[in-house]
């Protein structure tokens, strides 16, 4: 347990040494994603890949609110292991067990229920509309394997390991693939794409269970424990929901400018699709270092060092903004080598590269918040996390790509400003609270001396 101890040591050390295999998780984890549609595309017709984009889509919306959920558990037990309390911290993994697992199943057949609904909402080409269905219903029985790998990898990056979770995508990452080319080579279209990923999710399950029945955490779970802990479930949920809300709209705030773009026409279309993959893999570090910052800031809040908890935080910062200013400064030059690695469109390439030009200051701007995200979420402060981040979608990500999109019909560049933008608010906003409670906190030191 001492290497997992993020409250002693470099504090720059540990955030990269939990920051990596988080990445690494979430590169294998994007990865996975796409192979589905590639091997797709390889076997079936453009019908088959549609209902399976779509799928994915869905699907991918899914998990980000429940990984966001299962973020509450891993703040919990990170601030117990921090405090030294090994009796509350295996407490909260049995109340997180029971909780995800009651929540799955409703979720589950609730999910499979609206299925219908789910395809006719994402506006479903007809031709795709049974192939879409049928993988909708595949993954959603699998739901309770997706809940089941996201509460066991929270459970290990509460007790300051982010290595495991990364071994664990690792499996689902390989068998997904090998089954992909057995499921969709036989002839299973979009069913064999589903089946994959499901069978992928449940092996990785497997072998998480095994690993955490023989793995020290430092404290054990006994079988009393496995039991609904109201107040543990109530602090699960005060972190967990709002990032969960949070996350969910985002992903609801990417499908709106995607039908945005749908309406100005397939170029269009094409362009802003390939764009916002690319700044997907480009959000990967700082969704890694948001990570690391909330472990490592509810270990120490629960030890009582804040100093080392807003340590983590300017670490983060110039981390995540280098790497932020790095990609916007190369995407003002060179946007066609990468754009140009998913089209051989001319009109698609000089329309993504416009796009990419202004849509790329926002891995900057979204590097400052993310890390304050992070730093808000470890202090079970997440409720501001969840304001500035609907604040900035309602008034400026989605009206600011509808305005560009209306005032600037011919021209994506406009477009591309509308996440910047948002998220330089979301920057300030983050930037004023947390200035706020600095100043609270030091008046509250200064009047108890």
């Amino acid at each position: 347990m001492e290497g997992n101890d993020l409250t002693k040591g470099s504090v720059g050390k540990n955030l990269i040494r939990f920051a990596l295999p988080y990445l690494l998780a979430c590169f294998m984890q994007t990865f996975y994603g796409m192979a589905d549609l590639f091997v797709v595309g390889l076997y079936n017709g453009s019908e088959t890949t549609t209902a399976v984009a779509i799928g994915s889509q869905v699907m991918h919306m899914l998990t980000v609110i429940i990984v966001g959920l299962s973020m509450g558990a891993t703040v919990r037990i990170g601030r117990c292991v921090g405090a030294g309390d090994k009796r509350k911290a295996a407490e909260t993994v049995g109340a997180s067990v029971l909780f995800f697992l009651a929540f799955a199943g409703v979720l589950t057949a609730g999910l499979l229920l609206s299925v219908n609904l789910i395809t006719s909402v994402m506006l479903t080409p007809a031709e795709a509309v049974a192939q879409t269905r049928i993988y909708l219903c595949i993954c959603f029985a699998g739901v309770p394997f997706i809940t089941a790998y996201n509460v066991i990898c929270s459970i290990f990056r509460g007790a300051g390991d982010s290595k495991r979770p990364m071994y664990f995508v690792a499996v689902a990452c390989v068998v997904n693939i090998v089954l992909d080319f057995v499921f969709v080579g036989a002839g299973l279209g979009a069913a064999g794409a589903a089946l994959a990923t499901i069978f992928g999710q449940a092996v990785s399950v497997l072998f998480a269970f095994i690993v955490l029945r023989k793995k020290d955490l430092g404290f054990r779970v006994k079988r009393q424990d496995i039991r609904i802990d109201k107040e543990a479930v109530s602090q699960i949920c005060k972190v967990g929901v709002p990032i969960a809300c949070q996350d969910g709209l985002i992903q609801v705030a990417f499908i709106v400018i995607t039908v945005i773009a749908n309406s100005r026409g397939l170029i269009a279309s094409a362009a802003v699709g390939i764009v916002e993959k690319l700044i997907g893999f480009m959000f990967l570090v700082p969704s890694a270092f948001l990570s690391a910052i909330s472990a490592i800031t509810a270990q120490n809040m629960g030890a009582d060092k804040p100093e080392r908890a807003r340590a983590s935080l300017g670490y983060g910062l110039c981390i995540t903004v280098c790497w932020g200013a790095l990609c916007a400064l190369y995407n003002q030059f060179l946007p066609h080598t990468l754009v140009g690695l998913f089209t051989r469109d001319a009109l698609v390439l000089a329309a993504g590269c416009a796009y990419m030009r202004s849509y790329a200051f926002d891995t900057l701007f979204a590097a400052i918040h993310f890390c304050f995200s992070g730093y808000f979420c470890g202090d079970q402060k997440a409720g501001i996390s969840f304001i500035h981040n609907i604040t900035a979608i309602v008034l400026v990500r989605i009206p600011g790509a509808y305005l560009a999109s209306r005032w600037f019909p011919d021209d994506l560049y406009p477009m591309g400003w509308a996440a910047p933008l948002g998220s330089l608010l979301s920057a300030l906003i983050c930037v004023g609270f947390y200035a706020y409670c600095r100043g609270h906190e030091k008046r509250a030191v200064a009047q108890n001396k």
